[in-house]
């Protein structure tokens, strides 16, 4: 019989990036197709839409990874003080904090005696790693980094806005926004179908509300654009 340990490989695990890059290649492939569906509708010229294409491509990346900074980046900034405020507890009033880190573990279901016996242990062992992970709730899996939520987001968002703008190239301008549309459901449905499988979810559940909401967005666009013939 093999010794050796057993670790399993949580899909949890990728929770930091997956959700910066699902929401980024979204972002990216609705709003960008949303837009040149509704100056296509509109009646604007070829370039026209190459240049809103790649303006959209250029900024929406920009704005997401500077969106997904800010934000990660305040979420650091937040653990990074009740780290610091767990430490000047533990230095000043560590017997409190034996107490408290054992009665969170009687919480869970241990028995007084066990939790006490296993507050202690951790304690010896590392009071801050202990307290960070069972009172507040960090570890080194779900801490905020801002700088991989920002390169992954600004990524994601290229990688999906490139798809209709590829799409200006491929098809005539008369026959466009109806390709667009295509185009668009397709690629929705291949990020829906990739973000279920690496997150361990449903795909048709995943699929169908990615598809709705950029179907939703398309339509908003194309009826402005048919309406006002003005690119929105």
């Amino acid at each position: 019989m093999s010794n050796s340990i057993h670790e399993e490989q949580h899909l949890s695990d990728r929770n930091n990036w997956l959700r910066a890059a699902v929401l980024g290649a979204n972002d990216g492939l609705i709003s960008t197709a949303s837009l040149l569906v509704g100056i296509a509708a509109a009646n604007q010229s070829h370039q026209a839409l190459l240049l809103t294409g790649f303006a959209a491509l250029t900024a929406g990346a920009l704005s997401m990874a500077a969106g997904e900074y800010i934000s990660v980046s305040s979420q650091a900034d937040t653990e990074k003080a009740d780290l610091k405020k767990e430490m000047y507890e533990l230095h000043h009033n560590p017997e409190r904090e034996l107490l408290e880190l054992t009665r969170i573990y009687e919480r869970r279901g241990l028995d007084p005696a066990l939790a006490s016996q296993v507050a202690k242990a951790l304690t010896d062992n590392d009071a801050l790693e202990a307290h960070a992970r069972d009172e507040i709730g960090i570890t080194e899996i779900s801490q905020a980094n801002p700088l991989q939520a920002a390169l992954a987001s600004a990524l994601s968002f290229i990688a999906g806005g490139v798809i209709p703008v590829v799409g200006i190239f491929i098809f005539p301008t008369n026959k466009l926004t109806y390709a667009l549309v295509a185009l668009t459901i397709l690629g929705l449905m291949l990020l829906g179908v990739m973000s279920a499988r690496l997150g361990g979810a449903p795909v048709l559940p995943a699929t169908t509300r990615v598809v709705l909401w950029g179907v939703l967005a398309m339509a908003a666009t194309f009826i402005i654009g048919n309406i006002f013939g003005v690119s929105v």
